[in-house]
């Protein structure tokens, strides 16, 4: 059976800017768990290496800045190369390149990875989303069908 890990990541206390998590939650209470394991994180650090070499496909959700707010977009990541890889550990937040790339130079494999952004409206201090990037969290839940989940 193939593993599917769903990382959802930003901030939920800036408002549009917590919509990685919604869609991961929400994409957790309809997904099979296993072979679908959700993640939550604020940002995306060197120890997401090693589930992510661990799964068979990744995908990752995240606010945009840009785009008309609630703007679902979906689209496949490539790995960073080793070298791109070596300059990301030690650090806190990490880019998908080279996390995509530390999985495979630190652990010997790299799955397949697709990104799903939602474009944001505001992300001032709120626990909450706008209306629209609200309405948009079943649309990116239901982007993950495409990839046969």
């Amino acid at each position: 059976m193939n593993q599917i890990l769903v990382i959802g990541y930003g901030n939920p206390l800036r408002g549009d800017d917590g919509v990685g998590w919604r869609v991961a939650e929400a994409a957790a209470a309809v997904l099979p768990d296993p072979p679908v394991s959700v993640l939550t994180v604020q940002l995306l650090t060197p120890e997401l290496a090693d589930p992510i070499s661990r799964s068979d496909l990744l995908i990752l959700i995240d606010a945009a800045a840009e785009g008309p707010p609630g703007e679902v977009r979906c689209f496949p990541i490539a790995a960073g190369s080793a070298a791109a890889a070596s300059l990301a550990i030690g650090t806190h937040e990490v880019t998908l390149d080279r996390l995509l790339g530390m999985a495979q130079e630190l652990f010997g494999h790299c799955p397949p990875a697709y990104m799903v952004t939602i474009a944001g409206e505001s992300f001032e201090v709120s626990e909450t989303l706008t209306p629209g990037v609200e309405a948009s969290v079943p649309e990116a839940v239901s982007a993950f069908w495409a990839w046969g989940i």
